[in-house]
């Protein structure tokens, strides 16, 4: 069965998206449609927070996008030796928080060593953190998106854990997601399964979905990556089929092979 999937491809990665693979090994057609465009901020202030790491407490990152902000800097400023020689171990003498496998493989080419990635949402990382972290410390540095939710920071600062924020990328609908959603309808039909990655991935589709699929919508097996996306449809007034019990490519596409059998 047709799979559609409205998330970025895998950065980095060589072959097919894992979730695509994934989806494949159940015998279903999936395809990608990226949802969202980045745009990157303040570059130069993320350069000199990274280079201050005795100013801070620690690191947080809760999307794949905030790390690649961090290349980013260490690439055009020429800086990647002095970060290794010099600063990276710094870092990691102190925490380094992340959300995801995907978040934590791409910290992990930064030298750092994350902790948390099998925490799964913002949510259940602020968890992690407050138990970890002492009030004393200095704050810990959270580069972020311009649409970030604020579990994290209200968490962290009701338990008087230091945090210092910084939005280092804005979020914005992906250019052709309009065109690529009706060429996709035009030529597949009406797909089995369409699976949401994100609150804003659910903003940005909702609308074009709903009048591509017509009447078939409630017919169509809605999928969620994690509970905070799952949240965002259920208040659209979507029937959300399954939602992956951890944000991996093997557990969404378990929960979609159970759902359309």
């Amino acid at each position: 069965m047709n799979v559609l999937l409205l998330k970025e491809p895998r950065e980095g990665e060589s072959g097919p998206d894992p979730y695509i693979k994934e989806l494949a090994s159940y015998g279903h057609k999936a395809t990608l449609i990226p949802v969202l465009a980045f745009k990157f901020v303040s570059l130069n202030a993320l350069s000199d927070r990274l280079f201050q790491p005795e100013k801070h407490g620690g690191l947080i990152f809760t999307s794949p996008r905030a790390v690649e902000a961090v290349r980013m800097c260490l690439d055009a400023n020429n800086r990647r030796e002095e970060w290794i020689s010099a600063v990276k171990e710094k870092w990691n003498a102190k925490s380094i928080y992340v959300v995801g496998k995907a978040t934590a493989a791409l910290v992990r080419e930064l030298g750092l060593d994350p902790q948390g990635e099998d925490t799964g949402t913002a949510e259940v990382l602020s968890h992690l953190i407050i138990e970890k972290e002492d009030t004393s410390i200095l704050p810990l540095f959270f580069p972020c998106g311009s649409i970030k939710r604020e579990v994290l920071p209200t968490a962290l600062r009701e338990n008087g854990v230091p945090l210092e924020t910084l939005t280092v990328y804005q979020t914005a609908q992906h250019p052709d997601l309009e065109k690529n959603l009706t060429d996709y309808f035009s030529e597949q039909g009406v797909p089995a399964s369409i699976a949401f990655f994100s609150p804003s991935g659910v903003k940005f589709c909702l609308e074009v979905v709903r009048r591509l699929a017509g009447q078939k919508l409630n017919g169509i097996k809605l999928a969620a990556i994690g509970p905070t996306t799952a949240d965002a449809m259920t208040a659209e007034g979507l029937s959300v089929s399954c939602t992956a019990e951890k944000p991996t490519a093997q557990h969404l596409a378990a929960g979609i092979a159970q759902t359309l059998q």
